[in-house]
């Protein structure tokens, strides 16, 4: 990737006070871009407030549903790149209720592409995050781009209507717009509790055995969270250089594990092995195995992790243990 292109490039990023979005940010803004960023509040837990980053970014509040908050965003800021990450991401709620899941997702989601249509003569890139959930139970693993899409549940439909949208605004519009399709992000900045890693480290940090919801036999592909910014950094790269349009892209850690040997990376980076994890096998609507094959990012985009998963808990771990110091013992 070539860190010197982005100097001076316009880029809005949705969904900024997420995980991603966070370490986006970070990374867009040491590469010398201009970031405006999409947020529905200011949460002064998010790395992006924690960091100061928040104060280096041209801010603008709104939700993806709302149409003239998206097209302000892209149009009055005149942005050349745009990554989006806003989304609804927590299966969980999908299932429980899952209208505002498509409303944020999929009604985000062309709201966002129909605003850079009409913006067409100055937006050049567009990254789209999907997520490997939209492969559904693949006969074959791991995933491939050519994997059909298989998705049943809400969240995984949510998204694979996502590709398919952002697929026609390139056919139909010729949007510059590329889809990535990554494994289960971990890092700091994931404040979504019921989430495999931070849950874990919630619970053992407040002296409580880690909370398994599956029966600790589901296998998923993990990824850190900056190879994950760097992978979006790389898409909008080839799309700048004339490259990728139209394209789905799969992005993996080459990290993939069982629930229950997550937990246990876990509690032995943090030093906390003495609680046994309290197993509950409630999950539903959830895929047993998924992991991804990266070839066409490595050979097209060049892009490969740089973090092994050892190395990128180290830093999780680190991180919240930072974090709760300073929101929970204060």
């Amino acid at each position: 990737m070539n860190d010197a292109s982005w100097l001076g490039r316009r880029v809005l990023v949705t969904g900024a006070t997420g995980i991603v979005g966070s370490w986006a940010v970070k990374a867009l803004l040491a590469r010398g871009a201009t970031v405006v960023a999409l947020v529905v509040d200011r949460d002064p837990q998010s790395e992006l407030v924690r960091s100061g980053d928040i104060d280096r970014v041209k801010l603008v509040y709104g939700a993806l549903e709302d149409y003239g908050a998206v097209d302000r965003a892209v149009g009055v800021w005149e942005v050349d790149t745009v990554i989006h990450l806003g989304a609804q991401t927590l299966v969980g709620p999908a299932k429980r209720s899952p209208v505002p899941t498509f409303e944020a997702n999929i009604r985000g989601t062309y709201h966002l592409l129909e605003a850079c249509r009409l913006h067409a003569s100055v937006v050049k890139a567009v990254v789209v995050a999907s997520s490997d959930k939209v492969y559904g139970t693949a006969l074959e693993l791991p995933y491939t781009e050519d994997t059909p899409l298989r998705a049943q549940h809400p969240y995984d439909v949510s998204k694979a209507c996502v590709d398919l949208i952002a697929r026609t605004y390139h056919v139909t519009y010729g949007l510059p717009v590329a889809i990535a399709r990554c494994g289960n992000i971990y890092g700091g900045g994931d404040l979504n509790w019921s989430r495999i890693v931070p849950g874990t480290l919630q619970s053992l940090f407040r002296g409580q055995r880690p909370v398994i919801r599956s029966d600790g036999h589901y296998v998923r592909d993990y990824l850190y969270v900056k190879d994950a910014a760097s992978a979006y950094l790389a898409l909008g790269d080839a799309l700048h250089a004339g490259s990728m349009a139209g394209e789905a892209v799969n992005f993996s850690g080459d990290a993939r594990c069982t629930v229950l040997e997550m937990v246990g990376h876990v509690q032995r980076l943090a030093g906390l092995t003495g609680l046994t994890p309290d197993i509950r096998n409630t999950a539903t609507a959830e895929i047993r195995e998924q992991w991804l094959s990266s070839d066409k990012a490595h050979r097209l985009l060049g892009w490969r992790p740089a973090f092994t998963l050892e190395d990128g808990l180290a830093e999780t771990v680190s991180w919240y243990r930072q974090w709760f110091d300073a929101w929970e013992k204060a």
